[in-house]
């Protein structure tokens, strides 16, 4: 096998048939795309190391119990045949190797450094993003992307991953360029339409964002499930800012939750635009009892806490009280378990406590899920997720004060919150019912 090299000029040892197999992973992984699977159609007739670890990859991003076993076996091939490896491959296998043993910090160490040789492979560098950020390391996350962005004006995923670390890192003007930079290159390019839907969220730019995400919606095809159902999950929390609500239980219906109903991803999708629904009083019916038989299969996983807290919240919601309790149970052995010290804090001082607190919240002990939530809120980021993402717990922490009557501690956060969204219907709502609470003019609200 002589060297070649992918389309984005990164050194391959591969033979020469693998490799569109190999390009459609280096280039599908990064657009969000389906194609990124074909590599798993040449597996067992290319033993070589590169094609062999990201068959790996694709089986851990499962994110289940079973991952890890069942990437195994394509680690063992790719060590087996490591003496023909380049350098950069056996960078790689290392960095997956890493991440089946469940070291997640170490394996994003070791895409770093492999990004300060390689900066054009944007493979790793999406890999490397995927685990910063469910560190809760968006500086990393945007460190890496700035080490490479000399290297990648080109390439039009590389500004949407640019957009995602900028906006993670709250430097939404930078976010705003680099995603619009990525568009001018490339307008199908999910990942940029989702960087910007978070600005325009986060900034309260409501309308402009709702006809954004409508607009780039047409162009959502051939992706992986996470990339179409988040995109339309982001859509419609600009739904719900505009107090659309049945619009957005509707897009739960036909476009959030369903396209791989077994997929963590899409699980998660659903509970937390089920749960932003309920919070606002909208009656979501059953679809907690339909979304439970798979939530039942995750009281082991642990894979992420912060996919743990929203599998428990929606198990609570559905009824299944005793399946809530037992995933606790398991998260608080995974918890002891953990010997890597930033995933042992992670687990045991803040998702632990945070579990604790969605659950009290889910049975009605809202004085309880107040008391427990409210010192963590700062440090939720350390179980990972976005900040769209994590606002779910916030608004689970505001719904938990106001129905135990902490009023101005509430008017306190949420204030704040109603003067940078002006736009926003859903908070202005909020506020009106706030100040009726502390016995002000709900005209304060305006």
């Amino acid at each position: 096998m002589g060297t070649q090299q992918d389309l984005y000029g990164n050194p391959v040892s591969s033979d020469a048939a693998a490799l569109p197999y190999l390009n459609d992973f280096a280039e599908g992984f990064v657009a969000c795309e389906m194609r990124v699977l074909r590599i798993l159609d040449i597996a067992a007739q290319d033993p070589s190391p590169l094609v062999q670890t990201w068959c790996a990859a694709l089986h851990l991003f499962a994110e289940d119990a079973q991952a890890a076993r069942q990437a195994r076996p394509f680690l063992q091939r790719a060590r087996a045949q490591l003496a023909q490896a380049h350098e950069r491959e056996a960078q790689w296998l290392a960095a997956v190797e890493a991440w089946a043993d469940g070291d997640t910090p170490l394996a994003a160490q070791r895409l770093e450094a492999l990004l300060q040789h390689y900066p054009r492979d944007l493979a790793a560098l999406k890999l490397a993003h995927y685990h910063a950020f469910n560190l809760g390391d968006s500086p990393a996350m945007l460190r890496m992307a700035l080490a490479a962005q000399a290297h990648c004006a080109d390439i039009p995923y590389f500004h949407g991953m640019l957009a995602f670390a900028y906006e993670q890192c709250h430097l939404l003007g930078q976010a705003e360029r680099a995603a619009r930079q990525a568009l001018q290159l490339r307008f199908k390019e999910p990942w940029a339409h989702h960087a910007l839907a978070h600005v325009l969220l986060t900034q309260g730019r409501v309308d402009e964002g709702l006809a954004f995400m409508q607009s780039a919606s047409s162009s959502w095809t051939g992706l992986n499930s996470f990339m179409q159902t988040h995109n339309w999950w982001h859509l419609a929390l600009f739904l719900m800012e505009d107090a659309r609500h049945d619009e957005a239980l509707q897009l739960h219906d036909s476009q959030v939750w369903g396209v791989v109903p077994a997929y963590s991803q899409d699980q998660i999708g659903s509970i937390s635009l089920l749960a932003r629904l309920e919070l606002e009083g909208v009656d979501v019916g059953p679809r907690w009892q339909q979304l439970s038989p798979y939530l039942l299969q995750r009281q082991h996983d642990h894979v992420l806490p912060f996919l743990d807290l929203q599998y428990l919240y929606g198990l609570a919601r559905a009824g299944q009280w005793e399946a809530a309790q037992q995933l606790l149970v398991s998260m608080q052995g995974h918890a002891d378990a953990q010997v890597q010290p930033r995933l042992r804090t992670a687990w045991q001082d803040v998702c632990l406590p945070a579990a604790q607190g969605l659950l009290a919240h889910a049975q009605g002990q809202y004085g309880q899920a107040a008391h427990q939530l409210g010192p963590l809120i700062a440090r939720l980021v350390e179980v990972g997720g976005s900040h769209a993402q994590r606002d779910l717990f916030n608004q689970l922490y505001w719904s938990a004060l106001r129905h135990s009557g902490q009023w101005t501690a509430l008017q306190n956060l949420v204030q704040p919150w109603h003067n940078q969204q002006p736009q926003s219907k859903r908070l202005a709502a909020h506020m009106r019912r706030i100040y009726q609470g502390l016995g002000l003019p709900p005209s304060l609200a305006a």
